[in-house]
């Protein structure tokens, strides 16, 4: 374990414990500390992983002991942190987004541009066999030239499940910088990086009220726009017309079609790793779905980082900073051209990241040479 990647968690929320789950037991990597404004929760999760040690968050970011450090902070809290991190030497991945506006993100990567350090950042659910498999599809030709393609996620709210969802509903939140990441880093990956858009947007409610856990019946504030809509312009023509909305009860759109001369693609859920990815092609009389030929099997949580970590020989981390940074500002340009009611090019762009090819989940989890 001499040589295995040092990691330390800042942030030991629900999302922290699947990323745990993953990177537990890889022989490449080794969990050294873990950090939480809750000192509780920094012990219990301590407690349970043989070498770590439960530090203030200041003093994770700091340890030698670190090579790399896990952002599971919420959104108002990526930019600091991260920027702690890289001020320390610091490699960082972090959850989606890469900050909660557009200016910090920047400062994020500038940062550690001039310090040397790596920037990743999720959402890594696009690296599984469903995405994957749909881009291996249109990277073939099998729906023929891409002409244009929906994304649909459609929700009653979060605050239904989760016992503190205040910042779902403050600035960094949303249902367009909450789950959006998920939809544009897939439409990055299906068709390209994104020159321009048009958005509109609106809120159903000015609060919402806690459905589970302690807080239960409790009202909170509304401070974004909870249904966001727009369409994208990538790079090669092709048009999508995305929706995001913490505004409706249910929807039987696919959560991605993309739409080709020759046939359309229904893409899988991109906040799952897996899913069946089908095709109906010009002149079939119904829907058949493709066999799995790409990306990573039974992904998890934490398999973009693992990816982050390994990345080497010319190939750039697939869940990397640029591309997190360029999906911002797609999301935060559609929110401005809400507001503005304009169309705005965007100032940022990003590589497609290399396609994952069909990986056995004992060989990218470390279980197999």
């Amino acid at each position: 374990m001499g040589d295995a990647h040092r990691v330390g968690v800042v942030g030991l929320g629900v999302i922290s414990r699947a990323y745990l789950e993953t990177l537990s037991g890889h022989p490449a990597v080794r969990v050294t500390a873990v950090a939480d404004l809750d000192a509780s929760r920094s012990a219990a999760a301590a407690a349970g992983l043989p070498g770590a040690r439960a530090l203030t968050v200041g003093e994770l970011l700091s340890s030698p002991d670190v090579d790399t450090v896990l952002n599971l902070t919420t959104p108002a809290a990526h930019a600091e942190i991260a920027l702690g991190a890289i001020r320390h030497g610091k490699n960082v991945y972090g959850e989606k987004p890469l900050a909660a506006d557009l200016a910090a993100a920047r400062a994020v990567l500038e940062a550690a541009g001039e310090a040397g350090a790596g920037v990743g950042c999720a959402p890594d659910t696009v690296l599984g066999t469903g995405v994957q498999t749909a881009r291996a599809a249109v990277a073939a030709g099998t729906i023929g030239r891409p002409q244009f393609a929906t994304a649909v996620m459609v929700t009653p709210g979060h605050e239904r499940w989760h016992p503190h969802p205040d910042f779902y509903y403050t600035p960094g939140g949303g249902p367009l910088l909450d789950m959006g990441p998920y939809y544009l880093s897939a439409l990055v990956h299906l068709l390209g990086p994104v020159r321009a858009v048009t958005g509109a947007a609106g809120r159903l409610r000015t609060e919402r009220v806690i459905g589970s856990g302690p807080r239960a019946g409790e009202r909170i504030p509304v401070e974004v726009d909870s249904h966001v809509s727009g369409v994208l312009e990538h790079v090669n023509g092709t048009l999508t017309t995305l929706t995001t909305s913490f505004d409706g009860v249910a929807t039987t759109a696919a959560p991605i079609e993309v739409h080709g001369e020759s046939g359309t693609l229904s893409v899988p859920d991109p906040n799952r790793f897996d899913g069946e990815v089908r095709l109906h092609a010009l002149g079939d009389t119904g829907w058949r779905t493709l066999p799995t030929s790409a990306g990573y099997v039974d992904g998890a949580r934490g398999v973009g980082l693992l990816d982050f970590l390994t990345a080497g020989g010319g190939r750039a981390p697939r869940a990397n900073g640029e591309l997190a940074l360029h999906v911002l500002e797609t999301m935060t340009a559609l929110l401005r051209s809400a507001a503005e009611g304009r169309r705005i090019e965007l100032t940022t762009s990003a590589e497609v990241p290399a396609p994952v090819p069909l990986t056995a989940a004992s060989r990218w989890h470390g279980r197999t040479g």
